[in-house]
């Protein structure tokens, strides 16, 4: 069955359909979804560096890298929202489309335990899918065949991190993530002379959970230069993932399955679902003025069950490079001053192969982050805005070219709220 997924008009196709819950790639049909993570507004805005990433001021924490929070001193809570525009075109017969989807990205709270040792608290949308496709082909003998491709389901997780600064130099960090949701894809196959459909369902049943380990080394020099390295190293997931095929015959009155009948039921648990990943970055930049930085992530392909069938991810790598430029975060008499502006670029080396294509991505950012009117450097509250624009696929083998324009909105508190209870 899993090879009539990869058809070439079932990729054309993906062109109608309905918006994703969390997005609007048609690649989301396949494995687990298209992944979200990680939705951070101010990181994201830079390209997606985050691994040598420290912010010079005390109101921000790094997920990605829980090692990169040297200077957290304040409790940071963060709300963030997404906005995404897509415009899909492909070569098979024409087809052009344009979907939009809005969506919570990010939630959480970040406060320092000691002076050396800080927490954050988070929540994310990891992956999501929604798709319902139908194809249709007269046979010779005027048969009519009909396909119809649909799923839809969310991965979220929940991630707690801690960072400790061993010393003046260098700091350590722990990531735990818990990934929890449900995914199914069904394919249904039809004939005009018969009454009964057959129905092929995978469903993921998740609750799994992997950990994070990060390291930061970050060398101040006399004229307020500073080098910063870092390296993060996740673990597969180790949870549990329960996978039930059905293969049954049934037919539908007014939207209700009826006269089910199973041909073939089987269930499987497996342990391989978010797979290892890698990361080394390098940075270099001016006490509270600017900062650029590089960096390359390596995540390991994995396998998961799509169709009754295995689905393969291959290995995959992303490069990006990006930073940011504060003119004077001490002069209120020009508010422009204040704003930290932010640029980046990514080239990614997708994980994902359709009809022995790659379907890679690349894409340039930018943003700002608006400090509230009585914002100063020991509070730091703002609003963080970031753009992207990129592209993802391509026109070759009648596949789809996805051209994206996406919006990032998030709100960070920064105050001493738990002073008292911290410094004890």
């Amino acid at each position: 069955m899993i090879k009539r997924i990869f058809l070439l008009p079932f990729i054309a196709v993906g062109l109608s359909v309905e918006a994703q819950s969390l997005g609007n790639s048609p690649y989301a049909a396949f494995g687990i979804g298209e992944v979200k993570y990680d939705n951070s507004v101010e990181t994201n805005s830079m390209g997606g560096i985050n691994t040598a990433y420290i912010w010079d001021f005390n109101n921000s924490f790094n997920f990605k890298n829980p090692a990169a929070n040297t200077n957290l001193e304040l409790t940071s809570f963060r709300v963030q929202m997404t906005n995404e525009n897509q415009s899909l075109k492909s070569d098979f017969n024409g087809l052009s489309a344009n979907k939009h989807s809005n969506y919570l990205s990010n939630i959480s709270i970040a406060f320092p335990i000691s002076k050396k040792l800080k927490f954050g608290l988070g929540y994310q949308p990891y992956s999501s899918k929604r798709y319902d496709i139908i194809t249709s082909k007269i046979l010779a003998d005027s048969t009519v065949k009909a396909n119809r491709f649909y799923g839809e389901g969310t991965l979220s997780t929940i991630q707690a991190a801690f960072g400790y600064q061993v010393n003046k130099e260098f700091a350590v960090g722990l990531r735990s993530n818990f990934y929890f949701g449900k995914l199914s894809d069904v394919e249904e196959l039809a004939y005009s002379n018969a009454e009964l459909i057959n129905g092929f369902e995978t469903s993921n049943k998740i609750k799994t959970f992997n950990f994070t380990l990060g390291s930061t080394y970050q060398k101040k020099f006399k004229n307020d230069k500073k080098l910063t390295l870092g390296a993060t190293y996740t673990f597969g997931t180790t949870g549990n993932v329960k996978t039930q095929f059905l293969n049954s015959t049934y037919y539908y009155y007014l939207d209700q399955k009826l006269n089910v009948t199973e041909i073939e039921k089987k269930t499987s648990e497996d342990k391989n679902l978010i797979p290892t990943e890698a990361s080394l970055g390098i940075g270099y930049g001016h006490d509270a003025k600017w900062f650029a930085s590089a960096q390359i992530d390596y995540k390991k392909g994995s396998t998961t069950m799509f169709l009754g069938q295995p689905f393969s991810y291959q290995d995959s790598y992303r490069i990006s490079a990006g930073g940011w430029y504060l003119p004077n975060y001490n002069d209120f008499r020009s508010y422009l001053n204040r704003v930290v502006y932010r640029y980046g670029a990514f080239y990614e080396k997708g994980n994902l192969n359709v009809n022995g294509t790659n379907i890679n991505q690349y894409g340039i950012t930018a943003g700002v982050t608006l400090p509230f009117e009585k914002s100063n450097a020991v509070r730091m509250s703002g609003i963080d805005l970031g753009l992207e624009f990129g592209r993802r696929g391509t026109l070759e083998n009648n596949l789809i070219q996805q051209n994206f324009f996406n919006v990032k909105v998030g709100i960070n508190f920064a105050d001493k709220w738990f002073q008292k209870r911290v410094y004890e």
